[in-house]
């Protein structure tokens, strides 16, 4: 599985190595990397140079490194949790606008709305009609369940993403939702009819993937990103424009 490592480039040629075979899947979770000993005959390099590669794959979320009797250097599943980690660092230090998140969902929801439209099967159409009867509960009951209305709105898109099949789809999603709500609940009080507007729009796009309408589904979900990018947007400002004249 390994060989040598390249002696010009040694530390990160390890790393790359070790990295290659758990995305190919020669190495699986669960998988233990094999004795230091035997990974330092096989890269022929220094224990040191050996341990901060090992260290760079467990920054990377790849490994985890067990101390003592029966440890060693154990593969980890896809490091989702990191990248969310790092999103949910840019949002609080505030590197990722409003601006630039309501640009980015804009674009992926539409592509996404149009290829579940394409791509939905009759089972995929009842489990986003039995969400959307959830959500209904939620809106009826008032603002005190925007929360729960939410978590719903989020399952919603993550379901489109699963819809169409494509992996980048299904994890940039994860990735925005598991982060959003912070947005939310500073730049996006919940009214009555905030919440209806919502729900029409998500039982809009819903129906419009039912009947098949890439074109359609598409144009709908970008107009609701819009419209509720526009609202935080001008909270914000509301926002800065009271610190200012404090």
């Amino acid at each position: 599985m390994f060989k040598a490592a390249k002696q010009n480039r040694i530390f990160q040629d390890v790393v790359d190595q070790i990295e290659d075979a758990i995305v190919s899947g020669r190495l699986q979770q669960g998988d233990t990397l094999p004795s230091e000993r035997d990974l330092k005959e096989l890269f022929q390099t220094s224990r040191g140079t050996l341990r901060e590669a090992l260290r760079v794959l467990e920054q990377k979320g790849l490994i985890e490194i067990k101390l003592g009797v029966g440890g060693g250097s154990v593969v980890k599943a896809a490091p989702m949790e990191q990248v969310c980690d790092s999103l949910d660092l840019l949002v609080r230090f505030q590197q990722i606008s409003l601006q630039h998140l309501a640009e980015f969902r804009e674009g992926v929801e539409g592509n996404v709305a149009a290829t579940a439209a394409q791509r939905a099967t009759p089972r995929d159409i009842t489990e986003l009609e039995n969400l959307l009867e959830k959500a209904r509960r939620y809106v009826a009951k008032g603002v005190s369940e925007w929360r729960h209305f939410v978590e719903i709105d989020g399952r919603v898109h993550q379901t489109l993403a699963r819809i169409t099949g494509n992996p980048m789809y299904i994890v940039i999603h994860q990735m925005v939702h598991d982060n959003i709500q912070r947005y939310y609940e500073l730049f996006l009080p919940w009214t009555e009819t905030r919440l209806q507007e919502n729900l029409d729009d998500l039982c809009g796009i819903v129906a419009l993937i039912k009947a098949g309408d890439a074109d359609r589904a598409s144009a709908r979900a970008r107009r609701h990103v819009q419209r509720f990018g526009e609202y935080m947007i001008e909270k914000e400002k509301e926002g800065n424009t009271a610190g200012e004249s404090r």
